[in-house]
Formats: structure tokens, sequence, C-alpha cells
């Protein structure tokens, strides 16, 4: 069987499972668990499917499990002990009868789609480098390695600051966050685009560019920055602080 199409079916089981998960725990947020997780599982089965084990696909491998894992813990240790998150609520809300049916195609099934498109480095990866590591693999694992700290430590510094109660209503400035409004974003795209750079030392493997342009798209315009920057209209607190702190590429703070 083709290997794209097997792996797009390996994809269709996965996000379906999921889907049934969020109606046995009625939220629809595990599919940010979900997320993460499904970078995982896409890559060791294109890495079983493709029958390669060169030095490339192992690095890749490598990269996106750590990445793929912490991610997914994060994100499923800072909802467990909360209700759904408030994006979906509003969404099930909304939907009303048709929340079953818009549920498993608005939410798992095009996230199973953007997934895909995101992986495309990985899976040319997995299936056609044969060459070993050279110099080109080094910088893209290095500007990953600059995705992934600003990511992690991101996340880390805002969990610290929202577990002191004396923070509640405020808004983090500090650490990462004085030199960019959402590091972790900025660590999410980074990431693939050091993936994407990996890629690049497969021949032929230009096309897959779509892949850290359709993440960085989703950030900067769709489902990442719009979203979260919306909840703060009207807080005078984020207005001064967007107005001194770039929203995206780290940078010093302007004066006040």
């Amino acid at each position: 069987m083709n290997y794209y199409l097997s792996l797009i079916g390996i994809l269709f089981a996965y996000v379906s499972f999921w889907f049934l998960i969020s109606l046995l725990r009625k939220r629809n947020d595990v599919a940010d668990v979900a997320w993460g997780f499904g970078f995982v599982v896409l890559t060791w089965s294109a890495l079983y499917l493709s029958g390669n084990h060169e030095e490339r696909q192992m690095l890749v491998t490598a990269l996106v499990t750590v990445w793929g894992i912490r991610l997914a813990w994060h994100i499923h240790t800072r909802n467990n002990k909360k209700g759904e998150d408030y994006r979906y609520q509003a969404w099930r809300e909304a939907w009303g009868k048709w929340f079953l049916i818009r549920s498993y195609f608005q939410v798992y099934i095009l996230q199973g789609a953007l997934l895909f498109l995101i992986a495309l480095p990985i899976l040319y990866i997995q299936h056609t480098s044969y060459s070993t590591l050279n110099f080109r693999d080094l910088i893209g694992g290095l500007i990953w390695g600059i995705g992934f700290f600003f990511e992690v430590v991101g996340d880390a510094q805002l969990r610290a600051f929202a577990k002191d109660a004396k923070n509640k209503g405020k808004i983090l400035t500090t650490g990462l966050w004085r030199y960019t409004r959402h590091p972790n974003y900025f660590g999410e795209v980074t990431v693939w685009w050091g993936i994407w750079i990996i890629a690049g030392s497969v021949t032929g493997s230009f096309w897959t560019i779509i892949g850290p342009l359709t993440i960085t798209y989703l950030i900067l315009k769709v489902s990442g920055i719009p979203l979260l920057e919306k909840k703060y209209e009207g807080n005078t607190d984020f207005a001064d602080y967007k107005q001194r702190t770039n929203k995206f590429f780290p940078w010093f703070p302007k004066a006040s």
C-alpha cells in the first residue's frame, strides 16, 4: 500500500480514537493532548513503514518524540484538574444539536489534516533519506534546540507564575516573556523550521516547506496568538505590555 495513504489511515484511526475519548470524558480539549502525541505516533509509524533506520531518520524520530511527549504531558497536567477549556466550551454551546458531528470534523478530522501537513518534512525524511548527517543537519538541530528551549522554558515560567496566588489577574512580563508576548508559540514554530532545515539535506525536499508554513500561519493568524490575545481585550495591563513587547520574535522591550 502507498506509504502516505497508509499514514493517513493511521492518522484517521488516531483522531477517531481521541474523539471517542472526548465523548467518554465529556471534554473536547483532550484534542490538545492528542496534538503533540499525534506527531510521535505518525513519526514512529513512518519509520516503521519506510524500513529505513539511517542517522537522519533516527535523529528526527528522537527530536519529535522528545518534543511531542513533553508537549502532551504539559497540556495534560495543565488541564487535568480544570474544567474544559473556554474555547471548546464556547463551541459546545454554539454548535447545539450539531455538536457531535461538528466536533468530529471541525476538531478531530481537521486537526488530523493539519497534523499531516505540518509533519510532511518528517514523513519525507523517514521515507527518502539515505545519506549521512551533514552540516545542514547540525544547523537544523540547533534551530530546533532554540525553539525547544523557548517552548519549554516559556511554559515553565508561565506555570510558575500562574501557581502563585499573588499573580491572579496579572500579566507575566518577566523571563522570556519580557522579550516576546508568546515565547512558547515562538518556540513551537521554530522547532518546525528546524525540522524542515534538516529535511533540506534530502534531495527534492523543498516542497515540504508546506509543513512549517502551515504551523506558522496557524500560530500567527488563526488558532494561536489571535485567540489568546482576544481574551485580554480591554485589559489595561495587557495593553501596556502589548505596546512594549514584541508579539512573536524575541527582542528587547520598548521603553515605557
